[in-house]
């Protein structure tokens, strides 16, 4: 069993538009890494210096990581992983 990851749209052209790939289990930039060896620029579009870049946000069986351990947060077989891409932007009020 793996761990499964889904892939935000944006990011399917990577994954030869895949909307869910397997992971390997452990720290979830190392997920992001192991990803990145088999979908190269994933890594570059989600992290960078071994952080998740701040727009972006990681779920783990639907938690935040932010709330659990940030990018150390241990995933394990059968745990499924969102990569949710923050979207900013509108109009403010006048």
């Amino acid at each position: 069993m793996a761990v499964k990851v889904r892939i935000p749209t944006p990011l399917q052209r990577l994954t030869d538009g895949k909307e869910e790939v397997e992971g390997k289990p452990g720290r979830i930039i190392d997920l992001i890494n192991d990803l990145d060896s088999r979908y190269p620029g994933i890594g570059e579009r989600v992290s960078e210096g071994g952080k998740i870049r701040r727009f972006v946000n990681i779920y783990v069986n639907e938690e935040d990581i932010r709330f659990l351990q940030a990018e150390n947060t241990e995933v394990k077989d059968g745990d499924e992983v969102s990569i949710v891409p923050a979207i900013a932007g509108g109009k403010g009020v006048s």
